[in-house]
Parts: structure tokens; C-alpha cells; sequence
């Protein structure tokens, strides 16, 4: 654990109903703060992060730092070849993604972005109904994530920090457009090279409040993804409904938990394909970080870079339309 911060507290949380992963080392580079952090959580082993990472003890490595701390320790964590479940968003910007990812593939040890609605039967499900086009082509993805932060403080509203609803959450409802499209075939091939119809990739329209803290607190966007339009709304000042829409050219699908919480995935979308009834389903619930950190042992074992959940070529998109969307407030 390399960051001993609130999203870390989760993830520790979420571990226990793991299936292969423990807790047994905290890292800060505050040593004081990981012990207490270690004390408080069962872990035998506390320190610096560069004595974290130095250890033959530690197979994997979970980074839950703010935003701009996510390169440094991810890179020298790959470095000492440690496989890495990295919180989203990777890192503030497309360029510095883009480094982080080149160095995984250089260590050639796990590399995935934590956003831990991907792992688990929810969206196993989800990508299935897309690949077998049970409501056709994906057309539009309409989803939004936003609450209301408690005050305008800490991380979330410091400039400094990569604060904003964009980065923070915002960058949910893009990752799912982004899965989306990659299901369908939509994305093609990367900067219209090789097989396939080039990717379109950018910002329709988009408008935003950019608050007196100097960060978005609340924006909306139209962002071409491939062939898809999705309308995406983020805040950090007003709870936005959950809900989200997928509609295809036969139909659309209703996701009202798609994003579960911290410590369940989600349970229920209902199919309205054309000409037939409504068809609910149910799904299984999972811990969703549980999910994440078993997917990076799975990669692991079978020697692996990547992990099938949450591919490095989706990264690197998701990336740059946070980035684009960001820049379409200035």
C-alpha cells in the first residue's frame, strides 16, 4: 500500500473478502504515517515508499495517492518489479499516461487502473449484451456521477492537487464510453492506422462552472467516442442522478447501479430490446475492490501485463478526453 490516504482505507477494507491478496506492507513518505496506518490495519511491515518497494516480500502494489503522485511512485514501482493496481485517473494529463504506460510495458509486470467497476459479473454482463449487440450498435451512453462535497476544501478543490469533478469523478461516466465503444468495435484502429475505420476521439460541446478555488466543480460534455455520442455530466457541488442509459439502434439498456459503491458492484440492468418486453436481470454482487486486486494476482500468476478488465489502449484514450474536456472549460 503506497499511500496510507481514505481511498486506501477502502481499498484495505475491500481486501479482505479478496481471494489472494493481503495486506502486509504500508509505504508513505511519511514512515510515521504508514506505521500508524500499518498498526491500524494488520500489516507487519511499515516504512518509506523506497523501502516499500525494495523488498522481495512484496508482489504487488496498490497506489492510492492524489492524482499528481501517481506517476512518480507507479513508475519506480514498476521499476522494482512490482505489479501495480494504480487509482484512477492515472495521472492529470494524457502525456504523463502516456510515459507511465510506456513504462509498463517496458517492466512487463501487471499494470491496471483501478476503476473497480470493471471487475466483477456486472460488467462481464454488460460487455457481453454490447459484444452480442442485444440492443444493436451502441448509439448514445448518457451518465453522469456527482455529489456534493462537504466543503471547499482539501484535495478536491486545490488546483495544485489535480482537484475537480472532471479527474475525480468525472472520469467514471468516460471510462464506461470508452468500455463501451471498445466492446462494439467502435474505437478502430489508433490513429487510423492498421485495420479498421480511424478512431474518432474528442469533444462535441461542452460547458462547465470553474469555481473561485480554481477547479471544475461541475461540467457537462457531448464527447465523440468512436461511433458513440456520450453525454457526460460530472460535479463536486450537487448529487447527480446515478443512473445511466445505454441506447443502441434496436434498443437500449437501463444501468441504474452501474457504478455499485465501495464495497458492492452492481446488481440490476433491465434490456428493453425492440419488440420485446422489458427483461430484468440480476446480478451477482462482488467487493469490488476485493475484484480489482484479485485480477492483478491473476495476471500475475499467468505473467501477464495487462489485465482483460481494464486494457492499457483504453487507458490511454480515457486519458486524453479527460484532458480534452478539461481544456474545452478554459
Amino acid at each position: 500500500m503506497l499511500g496510507p490516504g481514505a481511498i486506501s482505507r477502502d481499498f484495505v477494507t475491500g481486501l479482505q473478502a479478496s481471494a489472494t491478496g493481503v495486506l502486509h506492507a504500508v509505504g508513505s513518505r511519511d514512515a510515521g504515517r504508514a506505521a500508524a496506518f500499518a498498526a491500524e490495519h494488520g500489516a507487519p511491515v511499515a516504512g518509506e515508499a523506497h523501502e516499500i518497494l525494495a523488498r522481495d516480500d512484496v508482489d504487488a502494489v496498490y497506489v492510492g495517492t492524489v492524482h499528481p503522485a501517481h506517476l512518480e511512485l507507479a513508475v519506480a514501482a514498476l521499476e522494482a518489479g512490482k505489479a501495480v493496481l494504480c487509482e484512477k485517473p492515472l495521472t492529470p494529463s494524457a502525456a504523463d499516461t502516456a510515459q507511465l504506460l510506456a513504462a509498463a510495458a517496458q517492466a512487463g509486470v501487471p499494470f491496471v487502473e483501478a476503476f473497480k467497476y470493471r471487475f466483477g459479473p456486472y460488467a462481464h454482463l454488460l460487455r457481453r449484451l454490447v459484444e452480442e449487440d442485444v440492443v444493436g450498435r451502441p448509439l448514445e451512453l448518457h451518465a453522469a456521477m456527482g455529489f456534493t462535497a462537504g466543503s471547499k476544501t482539501g484535495r478536491l478543490f486545490d488546483p495544485a492537487l489535480a482537484g475537480g469533478a472532471i479527474l475525480d469523478v468525472g472520469c467514471y461516466p468516460v471510462s464506461l464510453a470508452v468500455a463501451v465503444a471498445a466492446w462494439a468495435g467502435l474505437l478502430g484502429a489508433a490513429d487510423g492506422e492498421g485495420e479498421g475505420e480511424p478512431r474518432r476521439l474528442g469533444v462535441r460541446s461542452a460547458v462547465g462552472h470553474v469555481g473561485e478555488t480554481g477547479v471544475d466543480e461541475r461540467a457537462e460534455a457531448v464527447l465523440a467516442v468512436g461511433g458513440l455520442d456520450a453525454h457526460v455530466a460530472t460535479a463536486i457541488v450537487a448529487d447527480l442522478p446515478r443512473d445511466v442509459v445505454l441506447r443502441g439502434s434496436a434498443g437500449w439498456i437501463d444501468l441504474p447501479d452501474v457504478w455499485g459503491s465501495r464495497t458492492e458492484s452492481g446488481t440490476r440492468l433491465v434490456v428493453h430490446a425492440d419488440g420485446e418486453p422489458p427483461f430484468p436481470i440480476q446480478v451477482p454482487v462482488v467487493q469490488p475492490m476485493a475484484a480489482e486486486a484479485d485480477a492483478v494476482a491473476a495476471a500475475l500468476a499467468a505473467g501477464r501485463g495487462q489485465a482483460p478488465e481494464m486494457p492499457w489502449a483504453e487507458s490511454a484514450v480515457i486519458a486524453g478526453l479527460l484532458e480534452d474536456w478539461r481544456r474545452a472549460l478554459d
